[in-house]
């Protein structure tokens, strides 16, 4: 049976606009019902259970050492306390690999349609719960190849980090594309727009050649930037 919270998502992302330009993409404030919100609040791990990114992923070489992780996914929340342990499994539970997915895969079915055409594709979706923390900075990039869509649940207690959103770039060579991988210096790029670092937020993007986001350096004292990554990935079948 759905959850209100299922639900609610369900209905905010459904009927979200999307923005075009420079890329498809969306922000959406309350995606979450207030008490839930509070809930997961109160239910964010410990920061000691979380592991760096390069150290569980293949990451560029010097970058995301200052993001954290944990997999929203049953062996991965075991180090959790019970009730936060439940809590998390149950978001899994209606979240990822079902009809989530494939909400966001209608949503976005006319340029997912062209840009596998010919394709026999398998999608899989994953979670993860992400601390960033202070001296964090992510240059302008497109995303890695295997991307299909990204969602950014912001989850900061209040509105103090505001400033501290994903911000979207322009290449200033207008014509320039890069099909996925290489983080860029912000001096070949102008900052289009910044995604509000905003209580129960989302900032929801299709990945393209031109995709191209990042995040400011993140230089306030003592930072703890909190996440909620939803991902969309393919894989080609054989």
């Amino acid at each position: 049976m759905s959850s209100d919270a299922e639900l609610h998502l369900l209905y905010k992302v459904g009927n979200a606009p999307v923005n075009l330009y420079p890329f498809p993409h969306f922000y959406l404030r309350d995606v979450f019902p207030a008490d839930y919100y509070a809930k997961m609040q109160s239910m964010l791990p410990d920061p000691a259970a979380l592991r760096s990114l390069p150290e569980v992923r293949p990451v560029p070489k010097g970058s995301y050492k200052e993001r954290f992780v944990i997999t929203v996914a049953p062996e991965a929340l075991e180090v959790l306390p019970e009730e936060k342990r439940e809590f998390w499994n149950d978001l899994r539970s209606w979240l990822v690999g079902g009809s989530f997915a494939r909400l966001m895969l209608e949503k976005f079915n006319p340029q997912i349609t062209q840009r596998f055409t010919g394709q026999r594709i398998r999608f899989y979706d994953e979670a993860l719960l992400v601390q960033d923390t202070t001296n964090y900075a992510l240059g302008p990039h497109s995303d890695a190849t295997r991307k299909v869509i990204t969602l950014l649940f912001y989850l900061p207690r209040d509105e103090s980090q505001r400033h501290l959103g994903t911000s979207i770039y322009l290449p200033k060579d207008r014509n320039f594309r890069c099909p996925g991988g290489p983080h860029y210096g912000r001096d070949g790029f102008e900052r289009l727009a910044t995604m509000p670092f905003l209580p129960n937020s989302l900032f929801v993007f299709l990945k393209t050649n031109n995709s191209f986001h990042g995040v400011e350096p993140v230089q306030d004292p003592d930072t703890r930037r909190w996440l909620l990554l939803y991902d969309l990935y393919h894989s080609v079948e054989v």
